[in-house]
């Protein structure tokens, strides 16, 4: 599946989260994973923190997807920034993205 993300995904990004997508009619329910490059922040305690900061964030406003007549997708979500920009930031990037991800999947 994430292969398939990188091979044939579409990309959005809104600072400092990337939105790597696939439409999945397999998929019972939308799927969602959440990466921090090694690259950027060497320690791994750093990595979870902001990978948990996504997922928080994605917890909190995965109900926007909803209105997406009944597509299933695969997202993955990058954390491109290569400094701390506080869950606030975070938060209102993938905000951002899920809701433009419906009128991304209809081109």
């Amino acid at each position: 599946m994430i292969a398939a993300l990188f091979s044939e995904g579409k990309s959005i990004a809104n600072y400092p989260v990337r939105m790597i997508f696939l439409e999945q009619d397999e998929l019972d329910r939308t799927k969602a994973a959440f990466t921090v490059p090694k690259r950027n922040f060497k320690r791994a305690v750093d990595r979870n923190h902001f990978k948990r900061l996504m997922r928080e964030a994605y917890r909190l406003h995965k109900n926007k997807l909803n209105p997406n007549n009944g597509n299933h997708f695969a997202l993955l979500f990058l954390y491109i920034g290569r400094k701390d920009g506080g869950f606030g930031e975070i938060e209102k990037a993938i905000v951002s993205l899920l809701k433009k991800l419906p009128d991304l999947s209809n081109r």
